[in-house]
C-alpha cells in the first residue's frame, strides 16, 4: 500500500508533501487514487477567484469521493463542510461513518450474491423470557468504556407470532426447493438408502408419551434387520412390498420443522466458502506439523526501513519544581487559597473544594501517621520503600489525592486499586495476588468506603479470596494524629526510587504492577505540560478513572505540578446526567477536558435538552482512547454537532497511552484552525499482513484511523516487528511502537524476566540514552512524524496467519445497527484457540426489548460484515442478557474474565450462532485407503507380512477334563446321552427332583417364587398340553412368549420344547407407554411368523385394551393363550427332535442402530452353548449365580432360561425393574446368598453406581459383603465401558469386593457369546491406543496418559470350542496380530442364520458362512459386525501358553464415516459429557453427512445454550471434526434399552420427527 498525508496550499493547490521514501508517498494532484488521506489547508483561505474554487472544490470532492465511497449523496457530508461568506470559515472533512456506510456496503453486496439465510436456532418457549418493556435503559457506552452502575432489565421478549414468523422466515428460505432422499454415513448399514427420511415420517405418525420421552427400559425400534428395510407403517398395514421397495405414503423425505432446517442448513453449507488453508498437518500416527508456506500474493512491505522518530527537545523552565513533593509544598505554602480539586455531587453540584492548603497540610498529616502511628516505634508497619494499597471509591478524588501525596511524602509506594464490592469481583482475585506479590499489608481508604466494605458478623472485614491480610486504615483527618510542630517531611529532588505502582490487566486476567519512579513521575509531567501547554491556574475538567492512566497522569499529578484546578466528574453523574461534563466546561470556563469517547457519544445523544452550550473556551480536548478505530466516528461527530456551539477543530487532541510506556503521544493543540487531523484509511486486507496499503478496488475492507499527534518531549520513537527479535520495521509496516525516555514505566514488579522483555529492549543498533520500553501499541509512524496506531497487542488476534484486532471487529460489529438490538459499549471480542488456530468469538449484551428473530438477524448481518470488511469468519457469536457480562470496577466489560466465563460454560447466552464449518479451514486431510494385504503376500506358516496372523481360540471341548469324577459324570450325561435341553430337564427331574433351580427375588429382597427340577417339569407339561389342546400348534410352529421377567416365562419356554414348538421371548409392552411399545411387539410377532402368543392374564388384558387400540389392529393378532388358566392333565408323548440341527428357538434383538434381526439358534448350537459356559464358568448343582439381566435376548437370555437346566446350579434371578425401586437388591442378594459369580447389565452396574454413591457405609453397616464374589461379569454388546467397571470397583471396594472380579463379555447376533471372563485364568488386561490411529483402522500402543491415549479393556476370555480371526472387512483376508478388523469367529454354538421373510440368502451367506480370500480359505467363519484386535500378553493361561486377549473396538454399523476415516460414536460422545458438569448423557449421530449431537441437560435451562460452544470445541479439539446440529435436550430423553445400550437410531428418528422438545437446537455453520 501507499500512504500519504499531504499539506496541499489552497492558494495554489501546489502539493507540498512530506517523504519518508519517494516510491512510498506518491503525490495527490497526479490523479493517483493511492491515497488514504489528506492533511490540508484548503478549507481556511478565501479563493480569489472562481477559477481557484473550482479547482478547489473538484479535488476536494474527489477527496471525499474516494474517502467516502459508496456513500448515499443525502448522507455524504453530514454537518456544514464550507462557508465561503466567511472570511475564515473551516470546511469540516467528515469520514465519521465511513465505517458504517463500509458495513452496508458489504452487507449490500453479500445481499447480492443471495447468500443463504441462516437458520434460526430453536428453543423451547420457556427459555424466551419475557422482559418488561419498559426496563430502564442507560446512555450507550463504547466498548472500551469505563462506568459504574447497572444496566436494568433482562431477557428476551418475542412476539407471540415468534414461531409463525420463524416457519413463514424458513418456509421462504427454503421455497421451491426439494429435499431428496438422503442416506446417513452409516446407511448403508441401516438397511438402503432413504432410510433415515422413511423412517422419521413413520416416527411422526407415534408419540412418546404424555412426557414426550422414552420409558426406562424401553429397547425396540422399528427396522429390521432383514435383507431389506421395511418400515413399520408397512407392517401394521399387512402391505409387503417386494423386495427394497415400500408402499406406505410414509416412506417420503421428512417434512418435519427440524429436518427442513437441517436441509436448509445443508444447502447453506454446500454454498462455495473462501479456500481452504494448506493443511498444515497430517492426521496420521505422529500428526507431524508441517511449516505452513506464506501465501506468495500476500502483500509484503516495500519500503525503506524506518528511522527512529525524536520527540521535540523537553524545554528546562526555571521555575520547574524539582519534585512533585516540593510542587506541592510550593503551592501549599505560596497559595493555600487557590482550588486544587472540586468533586461533585450525583446533582452535578459542587460536593467539596479541595485547596492546595489543605492538600498539603493533610498529606503531611497522612504521611506522619503511616509512619508513626502504625506498629510501634520499636517495629512500625511501613517503612520508606513499603508499598501501600490505596483504596478509594471512584466519587472520591479528593480523598485519594490526600492519600496518594501523603505515601510520597512519607515515600512509601502507592498501589492504587479498585474497592472490592463483593467477593465475586471480577479480576479481584488477581488484584489481591498482585497485592501479596508486593508485600501490601495496609490499605489506606475513606471513611465512607470503610464502612461500605463487606463486614464479618463480628465487624471486621473479611479477607478476599487470593488477597493478603490487610490492615485497613482510615485517612480521614477526624481520625489521624496531628503531626509535632517540628516534623516535616524530607523532600527529595525526583530519583530513581519508585514513586507508586500502576496495576494492569493483561490478555489473559493476570494483573502486573508497573513500577514508576519518582524521576520518571517528574519528567513526565514536564513533558504533558509542555506538550499541552499547560499554565498556572488552568481549570481542566477530568472525566477519567483519577486512580489510573490518562486521569491519574493528568488530573492528579500534572495538575499539582501547575497548580492547575481540576473539576472532577464523577461516573455516578455521568450516568444520570451525559451533558455534564460539558456543562462544567461551560460553567468554569475550563481550558482542558480530559475524556473518552464514549463521553463524547453520550454527550451528542444527550445534547438536544440542553441550550445555552459554549464550548469556546476550550482549548484542549484530550481523547484519552482516542487509539481506538471508534474514536474516530466519535470525534468528527462531536466536533459537527458542537461546532455551531463553539468547539474548534484543532481543539480535538487524541492521545495514545500504556502502562508500561504512560503517554506514548499526543496531539498539540494549535492555534492554527486549518491544519486539519492526519487521517489514513487503511486497506483492511493490507493491516492483516501487517503492511499499509491502500484498498482501491474495494473500498470496503478499510480502516480509518486518526493521528495522535507526535512523539512526546525528550523521547525517542521506533517501530519493531511485534514477532521474535526486536528488529525496526520497514515505513510500510505494521508494527509495535517503542519509546526510549526517561518518563516510561522502568519494571513489572517481581518479575524480572517479563521486566527484561519489555523495558529493557535492544533494537538493532540503534543508540539511545535509555533503553526502549514496549507499549503494547501496534501502529506506524507517517509523515512528520505522525503517530497512528492501529490496535493493541493484547487485542491482537492471529487467525489463519493473518492479524485481527479486537478493536476493529467491535468497530464493524458497532456499524450495524448497534443501537437497535444490542447495547453500544457491551461488546467483548477475543480469540479463543481451537484445532492449533485462534477462533473468533463476539459476545455481546442484548437490549431486552428486542425480539428472537430481530437478534438473530442481528447477528446473522454482523457475521456478513466482519466477513465482508475483514475476510475473517467469526467462530461464535452469542448475546448475553443485559447487564449479565462481568465488569471492570467503572463499568467497562472485564474481558479475560467474559472469555474465561464462555470457555467455563458460565456465561448463560440467550442466543448463540457458531460458525465451525466457515471459520475452520486447517481439518487434516481425509485418510487416503491404504492398499491392504492382499492373496499375492509372501505366506509362510501363520505370518502374513511378517507378523503373526491375528487368531485364537479358547480351550477345546473335546479335550477338557474334570478331575472331579461327579461333575465327569454330569457332563457326559449332558453331552453325550442328551443332546436337547428337554431331555436333560425331565433326566433331572428324575434324578434330583427336589433341586431347587430357580429363585426370583421382588424388590423387598425375599423369595417371589422358586422352581425347582420337578415343578419345572410338570408345568412344561402342562404348558405343552395347552398348545396342543387350545392352540391346535403343529410342530415347528413358532410361539410368542410375552411375559415380563420371571418364572413363568422359563415355564413357558420349556413347555414349547415339551410340544415340539419353536418359543420367540418378546419383551411386553410398558403399560405406562402402550403408543410406543405395543407396536414393536407387534412387529415382532408378525415378523416371527409366530402361530399363536402365550402371556400372563394381566399383559393378556393389556393386549386387548382400548389404548391397545388405539396403538396397533389388535383383530390381527394370532391366538394369545392365558397360562394362569393351565389344563390339569399331562400331553399323551413329549415331543423328542429327530435331527439335533432343528431349530431351538428364535433370539430377536434390536441393535444400538435401530436393527431388528432375529437369529436362528438349533438345539446343537443350544447345548454347545451352555456346555461353554459350563466349562468356562465352572457351574455344577452346588454352586449358586445371581443374575440381574432382562431375559430376552442373547446371553442375558441363556443365563436365565437355559444354563441352570444344563448345568444344575441354582439361579437367583432379580428383575432388572425392581432395581429402580431399590438399587441395592441385586447386591444384597449377592451378599446374602454368598454368592459366587454373579452377572449384570451396564444399566444395572450404573444404577448402582449413581444410587448407592453416597450409602456405602449405611450398607456395610448392614452387613453387606462382597468379598465372596469370584467373577461379576458385565454382559453387553459393545467395547468394555472401562470407566463404568472402574468406578464400580472403586465405590465398592470397601465392602470386600475385588478389583479383578468385574469383567465383561462380549456378544454379538451372531454369536451370543464369543468372550466371558470366567473363574481360570489371567486378569483382564487394559492396553491404550492412539485414537487418532483407530480413525485409519489401524492400532497404535501408545502410554498410559499420552495425547489421544484411549484405554481399552479385554472384552474376557476367549469362550471354549471358539476360534476366532481378525479379518478386513473389505478384502476379507487376514490381518497381522494387533492390526485393527473385522471380529470372526468359528464355534459351535454359531446361530445358524437370520430368520429371514424373504428368503434371500445373501445376507445370510455373509454374515455366517464366510470364508477368508486367502489362507484357511476352507474354514467356515460367521462375521460379527465388530471391529478389534488380538493382541498377544506376556500372560499364561490355565495351558501354559501365551494368552491372547481380544479387544472390541465398536461395531461396523454404528462406525460413521466422516472425511475418509471411521469414528465410533462413543469416543465422541465421552469427550462431550465431560465439557461440562451439566451434561448428563450424550449421544451422536450423523444425518446428510453432518454431525448431530444431543446432549442431556442436567441443570437450569439457561445453561442449555453455554453447551454449545463447549460441545463444539471438544469435538473439534479431540477429533477433528465440525459438528452440524448441537441439540440440548432434558435428562431421559436419549432412549436406553435393557442392556445399557443408547438407541442412537430411534433418537435420530425422533429428533427428525421433531419429538424430543429440545430445549434448545444449534445449528451451526
Amino acid at each position: 500500500m501507499q500512504i500519504a498525508i499531504i499539506q496541499t496550499e489552497a492558494a495554489d493547490f501546489d502539493t507540498n508533501i512530506n517523504f519518508h521514501s519517494q516510491n512510498l508517498w506518491p503525490r495527490l494532484y497526479t490523479g493517483s487514487s493511492e491515497v488514504i488521506n489528506v492533511r490540508s489547508n484548503c478549507y481556511s483561505p478565501i479563493f480569489h477567484d472562481l477559477k481557484k474554487v473550482a479547482t478547489g472544490m473538484e479535488l476536494f470532492f474527489r477527496l471525499l469521493d474516494f474517502l467516502g465511497a459508496g456513500f448515499p449523496d443525502t448522507q455524504r457530508f453530514p454537518g456544514p463542510i464550507c462557508d465561503t461568506r466567511s472570511s475564515n470559515m473551516s470546511v469540516l472533512l467528515c469520514v465519521a461513518d465511513v465505517h458504517t456506510e463500509a458495513v452496508q456496503a458489504a452487507l449490500a453486496k453479500q445481499k447480492e450474491r443471495g447468500k443463504m439465510a441462516v437458520p434460526m436456532p430453536s428453543k423451547r418457549r420457556s427459555l424466551v423470557v419475557q422482559s418488561s418493556m419498559d426496563a430502564y435503559t442507560p446512555p450507550d457506552t463504547s466498548s472500551g468504556s469505563e462506568g459504574e452502575g447497572s444496566m436494568q432489565g433482562e431477557g428476551t421478549p418475542t412476539s407471540s407470532q415468534s414461531s409463525i414468523n420463524m416457519e413463514n422466515w424458513i418456509s421462504r428460505a427454503i421455497h421451491g426447493s426439494t429435499t431428496s432422499s438422503t442416506t446417513s454415513s452409516s446407511s448403508t448399514q441401516s438397511g438402503g438408502s432413504g432410510a433415515a427420511s422413511r423412517l422419521a415420517d413413520v416416527m411422526g405418525q407415534t408419540h412418546l408419551g404424555k412426557s414426550g420421552k422414552p420409558p426406562f427400559n424401553y429397547n425396540l425400534h422399528t427396522y429390521l434387520h432383514l435383507s431389506t428395510s421395511v418400515c413399520l407403517s408397512c407392517w401394521l398395514s399387512n402391505s409387503i412390498p417386494p423386495v427394497g421397495v415400500c408402499v406406505c405414503g410414509y416412506c417420503v423425505p421428512v417434512g418435519g420443522r427440524v429436518s427442513a432446517k437441517i436441509q436448509q442448513l445443508v444447502n447453506t453449507l454446500k454454498r462455495p466458502k473462501r479456500p481452504p488453508l494448506r493443511e498444515f498437518f497430517v492426521d496420521d500416527f505422529e500428526e507431524l506439523l508441517e511449516v505452513q508456506q506464506p501465501d506468495p500474493n500476500q502483500p509484503k512491505a516495500e519500503g525503506a526501513q524506518m528511522l527512529a522518530m525524536r520527540g521535540e527537545q523537553l524545554g528546562v523552565v526555571t521555575n520547574w519544581p524539582l519534585s512533585l513533593e516540593a510542587a506541592l509544598q510550593r503551592w501549599g505554602t505560596i497559595s493555600p487559597k487557590a482550588p486544587c480539586l472540586t468533586t461533585m455531587d450525583t446533582n452535578g453540584k459542587p460536593l467539596y473544594i479541595l485547596t492546595y492548603g489543605k492538600l498539603w497540610t493533610r498529606s503531611m498529616k497522612v504521611a506522619y501517621n503511616i509512619l508513626h502511628k502504625l506498629g510501634s516505634k520499636q517495629e512500625p508497619m511501613l517503612r520508606p520503600g513499603d508499598r501501600v494499597a490505596l483504596v478509594f471509591p471512584n466519587n472520591d478524588p479528593a480523598a485519594f489525592m490526600v492519600a496518594f501525596y501523603g505515601c510520597l511524602l512519607a515515600e512509601v509506594v502507592p498501589v492504587p486499586i479498585e474497592v472490592p464490592l463483593t467477593r465475586k469481583d471480577a479480576g479481584s482475585q488477581q488484584i489481591g495476588f498482585l497485592l501479596g506479590s508486593c508485600g501490601v499489608t495496609v490499605a489506606l481508604t475513606s471513611d465512607a468506603c470503610h464502612k461500605g466494605l463487606p463486614k464479618s458478623p463480628t465487624g471486621e472485614i473479611p479477607q478476599f479470596k487470593g488477597w493478603p491480610k490487610l490492615l485497613w486504615f482510615v485517612t480521614e483527618s477526624k481520625h489521624l494524629s496531628k503531626p509535632p510542630r517540628d516534623w516535616f517531611p524530607h523532600i527529595k529532588d525526583a530519583n530513581n526510587e519508585t514513586a507508586y505502582i500502576e496495576y494492569k490487566t493483561c490478555k489473559d486476567g493476570s494483573v502486573l504492577g508497573v513500577t514508576v519512579m519518582r524521576i520518571a513521575l517528574l519528567t513526565h509531567c514536564q513533558a504533558l505540560t509542555q506538550s499541552c501547554g499547560y499554565t498556572e491556574a488552568e481549570t481542566i475538567v477530568n472525566v477519567l478513572d483519577f486512580k489510573k492512566d490518562v486521569g491519574l497522569w493528568h488530573g492528579i499529578l500534572t495538575s499539582v505540578m501547575n497548580m492547575m484546578h481540576v473539576i472532577s466528574i464523577p461516573y455516578s453523574l455521568m450516568k444520570v446526567n451525559p451533558l455534564s461534563w460539558i456543562q462544567k466546561v461551560c460553567q468554569y470556563k475550563a481550558k482542558v477536558a480530559c475524556v473518552k469517547s464514549r463521553d463524547m457519544h453520550w454527550a451528542l445523544v444527550a445534547h438536544r435538552d440542553q441550550r445555552d452550550i459554549n464550548l469556546s473556551s476550550l482549548r484542549m480536548l484530550v481523547v484519552a482512547d482516542g487509539a481506538n478505530p471508534w474514536s474516530v466516528s466519535s470525534c468528527d461527530a462531536f466536533l459537527n454537532v458542537f461546532q455551531s456551539k463553539g468547539l474548534k477543530p484543532e481543539v480535538i487532541c487524541p492521545c495514545a497511552s500504556s502502562p508500561e510506556a504512560l503517554t506514548v503521544a499526543i496531539r498539540r493543540p494549535t492555534d492554527d484552525s486549518n491544519q486539519p487531523p492526519g487521517r489514513g484509511v487503511l486497506s483492511m486486507q493490507g493491516l492483516s499482513h501487517g503492511v499499509i496499503r491502500v484498498d482501491s478496488e474495494e473500498k470496503l475492507s478499510v480502516l480509518t484511523l486518526q493521528d495522535v499527534g507526535t512523539v512526546m518531549p525528550g523521547a525517542l520513537m521506533c517501530v519493531v516487528r511485534p514477532d521474535g527479535v526486536p528488529q525496526l520495521c520497514k515505513t510500510d509496516e505494521i508494527g509495535e511502537l517503542c519509546v526510549g525516555s526517561i518518563a516510561t514505566g522502568t519494571s513489572y514488579y517481581g518479575l524480572s524476566g517479563m521486566t527484561k522483555n519489555t523495558f529493557e529492549v535492544s533494537v538493532g543498533a540503534l543508540i539511545s540514552e535509555y533503553p526502549f520500553t514496549r507499549t503494547g501499541l501496534l501502529g506506524f509512524v507517517g509523515p512528520g512524524g505522525l503517530c497512528f496506531i492501529a490496535g493493541k497487542m493484547d487485542g491482537l488476534m492471529v487467525v489463519g496467519g493473518r492479524r485481527h484486532n479486537a478493536d476493529d471487529i467491535v468497530a464493524t460489529a458497532l456499524a450495524v445497527e448497534p443501537m437497535k438490538f444490542v447495547y453500544r459499549g457491551r461488546i467483548a471480542v477475543f480469540s479463543i484457540s481451537v484445532l492449533h488456530d485462534e477462533r473468533i468469538v463476539v459476545v455481546a449484551e442484548q437490549r431486552p426489548d428486542s425480539t428472537e428473530e430481530d437478534s438473530f438477524q442481528w447477528m446473522s448481518r454482523v457475521l456478513q460484515a466482519i466477513d465482508g470488511i475483514h475476510q475473517v469468519g467469526v467462530y461464535c457469536l452469542a448475546l448475553v442478557p443485559s447487564n449479565t457480562l462481568p465488569k471492570t470496577p467503572l463499568g467497562g466489560i472485564h474481558l479475560s474474565e467474559s472469555k474465561q466465563l464462555f470457555l467455563e460454560g458460565s456465561l448463560h447466552p440467550c442466543n448463540v450462532l457458531m460458525c465451525p464449518h466457515t471459520c475452520v479451514t486447517n481439518l487434516p486431510k481425509p485418510r487416503q485407503k491404504q492398499p491392504e494385504i492382499g492373496p499375492a503376500s509372501v505366506m509362510v506358516g501363520n505370518l502374513v507380512s511378517g507378523k503373526r496372523i491375528a487368531q485364537a481360540s479358547g480351550r477345546d471341548l473335546g479335550q477338557m477334563e474334570d478331575n472331579d469324577q461327579a461333575r465327569k459324570v454330569c457332563v457326559l450325561c449332558c453331552s453325550l446321552r442328551f443332546l436337547f435341553l428337554s431331555e436333560v430337564l425331565q433326566w433331572r427331574a428324575q434324578t434330583t427332583p427336589e433341586h431347587v433351580l430357580y429363585t426370583l427375588l421382588n424388590c423387598r429382597g425375599t423369595i417371589a417364587s422358586s422352581l425347582t427340577c420337578v415343578q419345572l417339569h410338570k408345568r412344561a407339561e402342562k404348558i405343552a398340553t395347552m398348545l396342543a389342546e387350545r392352540g391346535h400348534l403343529q410342530d415347528g410352529d413358532h410361539v410368542a412368549l410375552v411375559y415380563p421377567p420371571g418364572i413363568d416365562l422359563i415355564a413357558a419356554f420349556y413347555g414349547c420344547l415339551y410340544a415340539g414348538c419353536v418359543p420367540i421371548t418378546v419383551r411386553p409392552p410398558h403399560p405406562q407407554n402402550i403408543a410406543t411399545t405395543l407396536p414393536t411387539v407387534k412387529m415382532i410377532v408378525e415378523v416371527s411368523r409366530s402361530a399363536c402368543m402365550m402371556t400372563t392374564a394381566v399383559i393378556c388384558k393389556l393386549l386387548r385394551s382400548k389404548e391397545a387400540s388405539a396403538a396397533v389392529d389388535v383383530r390381527s393378532w394370532p391366538p394369545v393363550l392365558d397360562t394362569d388358566d393351565l389344563p390339569k392333565k399331562k400331553p399323551p408323548l413329549l415331543y423328542k427332535p429327530s435331527n439335533p440341527d432343528t431349530l431351538a428357538y428364535l433370539d430377536f434383538s434390536v441393535s444400538t442402530t435401530g436393527m431388528l434381526a432375529g437369529v436362528k439358534m438349533s438345539h446343537t448350537a443350544t447345548s454347545a452353548f451352555c456346555r461353554s459356559i459350563k466349562l468356562q464358568c465352572e457351574l455344577y448343582p452346588s454352586r449358586e449365580v445371581a443374575i440381574c439381566l432382562d431375559p430376552y435376548c442373547g446371553l442375558g437370555f441363556v443365563l436365565w432360561c437355559l444354563c441352570s437346566v444344563y448345568s444344575g446350579h441354582q439361579s437367583i434371578l432379580i428383575p432388572p425393574s425392581e432395581l429402580e425401586v431399590n438399587p441395592a437388591l441385586w447386591l444384597l442378594a449377592v451378599s446374602q446368598y454368598k454368592v459366587r459369580d454373579t452377572f449384570c447389565s451396564y444399566s444395572v452396574m450404573e444404577l448402582c453406581t449413581k444410587g448407592l454413591g453416597l450409602q456405602t457405609e449405611s450398607l456395610k453397616s448392614r452387613g453387606l459383603d462382597l468379598s465372596r464374589v469370584r467373577t461379576c461379569v458385565v454382559v453387553a454388546e459393545e467395547r468394555p465401558r472401562i470407566a463404568l467397571t472402574q468406578s464400580f470397583s472403586k465405590l465398592f471396594k470397601d465392602l470386600g469386593l475385588h478389583p479383578r472380579a468385574v469383567s465383561t463379555s462380549f456378544g454379538c447376533r451372531v454369536n451370543l457369546a464369543v468372550c466371558l471372563q470366567g473363574t481360570s485364568g489371567p486378569d483382564p488386561t487394559t492396553v491404550y491406543v492412539d485414537m487418532r490411529a483407530l480413525r485409519h483402522d489401524r492400532v497404535r500402543l501408545v502410554e498410559r496418559g499420552s495425547p489421544h491415549s484411549l484405554p481399552l479393556m479385554e472384552s474376557g476370555k476367549i469362550l471354549p470350542g471358539v476360534r476366532i480371526i481378525i479379518a478386513n472387512p473389505e478384502t476379507k483376508g487376514p490381518l497381522g496380530d494387533s492390526h485393527l478388523g473385522e471380529i470372526w469367529v468359528c464355534s459351535g454354538h454359531n446361530a445358524s442364520g437370520y430368520f429371514t421373510v424373504y428368503g434371500d440368502e445373501a445376507l445370510q451367506s455373509d454374515h455366517f458362512t464366510s470364508r477368508l480370500s486367502f489362507g484357511d480359505t476352507q474354514t467356515i467363519w460367521a462375521r460379527t459386525g465388530y471391529l478389534g484386535f488380538l493382541r498377544r500378553t506376556e500372560l499364561t493361561d490355565a495351558s501354559g501358553e501365551r494368552h491372547d486377549a481380544l479387544y472390541v473396538v465398536g461395531a461396523l454399523d454404528e462406525a460413521m464415516e466422516l472425511r475418509g476415516m471411521r469414528y465410533h460414536p462413543i469416543d465422541i460422545e465421552t469427550s462431550v459429557i465431560r465439557t461440562h458438569k451439566s451434561i448428563t448423557e450424550c449421544a451422536v449421530f450423523t444425518w446428510t453427512n453432518l454431525l448431530v449431537v444431543v446432549v442431556e441437560l442436567d441443570g437450569s435451562e439457561q445453561e442449555a445454550l453455554d453447551l454449545v460452544p463447549l460441545v463444539t470445541n471438544v469435538v473439534l479439539e479431540e477429533h477433528y471434526l465440525i459438528v452440524g446440529v448441537v441439540v440440548v435436550v432434558d435428562i431421559g430423553v436419549i432412549p436406553i434399552n435393557s442392556r445399557g445400550e443408547k438407541q442412537r437410531m430411534h433418537l435420530r428418528d425422533g429428533f427428525l420427527a421433531d419429538q424430543l422438545d429440545p430445549i434448545y437446537v444449534a445449528y451451526n455453520m
